[in-house]
């Protein structure tokens, strides 16, 4: 298909989207189903853009590439978020603002991720690299089970606690900040208004708002941590130019960089070992690349980021609305349609990918291994509203996993059964493991 030509015709003059009988929705309906499970199905029977009802208006799910790059990169201004899941937790922190308050937000995060501003945090990252290795050291010599899920989560807190305040993680804060894993756990069952989902968790947000609160005051303070200034400070100077930043809204950023900044990361640390507890090969390939801290073995590292990345992506599900009429690839849409953008099924089509099911970190070493349109692999979203902290958080896993695979593999006891399918997807259960210390290449 031509999808530029098709996409230069008059909006929302194309051609009816293929929509599921309401019989398909019914039977999901009534088995008690996931959402991904009605998603993979319509995917399968009518493609990668498919309509489905569950009430009166259809909803479009996108999962082709070119249709993909539309709707989140070509035509940002005509499917827009309506409202972030994650609201009651982080206000109007960049991930859930909206227009122009998004574009000023947005604006003066974005140098802190990229460039001169990553170089920033390259020793608190090795720092909390250094500290999990220490205590995995310590598990190994005591022959002590830990949870792999914890451990990856602390150590994507004490980066950004470090990068936010300049101080590393202590156990104090970490036991306040299982809130934000609390809440985010919780936001898919709380109640649609408002006001009473913030009921439903208010213990756990009072504990949140007092960290943050107190985090604050300590920047205002002019108290730097030994690691110097961090992302916090940025924020508390730019309310001195700009009114809009008051202390709500600091918060509000605050809160929205500490989720946005270990969640995605902790879960596909997590889904990585239990990946390679599966696939032991993958982490023998990875480190016969080249020396320690060579070139090749970080490429290889970050292989197993990426094909990690691939199958559980750390936004599986974009929603938007159509704000206009539109023609996407050759399909009309009405202004109001709301439209399900789903990298991970894009990442799992089998047109794309061979063999997708199967754990292959080659596909991102290989040439042609991976398909070549920007469509086809978007773990983060692609466009202006992709993922700031990207390059951020591949960072942060690469040093981890340079630290962590060389001495440690788990051994894990138990292992969860199926995935959740929340803010992101994430393991269903504890993961529990013994830490052995093989002879490694290299």
């Amino acid at each position: 298909m031509d999808t530029e030509a098709s996409l230069g015709s008059l909006p929302g003059t194309g051609r009816p989207i293929p929509e599921a009988e309401p019989s398909v929705v019914q039977q999901w309906s009534s088995a008690g189903g996931e959402l991904i499970e009605l998603l993979s199905l319509v995917r399968e029977r009518f493609g990668g853009i498919a309509a489905f009802r569950l009430g009166p208006a259809p909803t479009v799910l996108v999962t082709d590439p070119h249709a993909v790059q539309h709707v989140l990169a070509r035509r940002p201004e005509r499917y827009v978020k309506r409202s972030h899941r994650a609201r009651v937790l982080i206000g109007d922190g960049v991930l859930a603002a909206t227009g122009a308050a998004w574009k000023r937000q947005r604006r003066l995060l974005q140098s802190q991720f990229t460039g001169t501003g990553m170089r920033r945090y390259e020793q608190r990252i090795t720092e909390a690299a250094r500290t999990t290795a220490g205590r995995w050291d310590g598990f190994a010599r005591a022959g002590q089970d830990l949870d792999v899920g914890q451990e990856m989560r602390r150590f994507a807190v004490d980066v950004i606690w470090r990068s936010l305040t300049g101080h590393p993680l202590d156990d104090g804060t970490e036991r306040e900040l299982a809130a934000v894993a609390a809440v985010a756990a919780a936001l898919p069952t709380l109640p649609a208004d408002v006001t009473d989902a913030q009921d439903a968790v208010a213990a756990d947000l009072a504990r949140i708002d007092a960290v943050a609160r107190h985090a604050i005051e300590a920047a205002r303070s002019g108290a730097a941590g030994p690691d110097g200034p961090g992302l916090l400070h940025v924020l508390i100077d730019a309310a001195d130019e700009r009114p809009e930043y008051t202390d709500q809204l600091i918060r509000d950023e605050l809160v929205t960089l500490l989720v946005a900044g270990h969640e995605t990361t902790a879960t596909t640390l997590t889904w990585l070992y239990l990946l390679l507890d599966r696939h032991p090969a993958a982490r023998e390939q990875a480190l016969a690349a080249g020396g320690e801290g060579s070139a090749e073995r970080r490429q290889a590292i970050q292989a197993l980021v990426h094909e990690t990345l691939r199958l559980y992506p750390s936004a599986w599900i974009l929603p938007r609305q159509a704000n206009e009429d539109d023609t996407l690839a050759g399909y009309g849409v009405k202004a109001g349609t709301d439209i399900l953008v789903c990298p991970y099924l894009t990442h799992r089509d089998p047109e794309l990918w061979p063999d997708p099911a199967h754990f292959d970190p080659r596909r991102f070493t290989t040439p042609g291994g991976r398909p070549p349109h920007p469509g086809a692999y978007f773990p983060f979203g692609i466009g202006p509203r992709a993922c700031l902290g990207l390059q951020f958080a591949l960072r942060e896993s690469t040093v981890l996993l340079e630290h962590l695979l060389p001495l440690h593999t788990p051994a894990f006891s138990s292992t969860p059964a199926k995935a959740v399918y929340g803010i992101t997807v994430r393991p269903d259960g504890p993961t529990p493991a013994t830490l052995e210390s093989p002879l490694t290449p290299g």
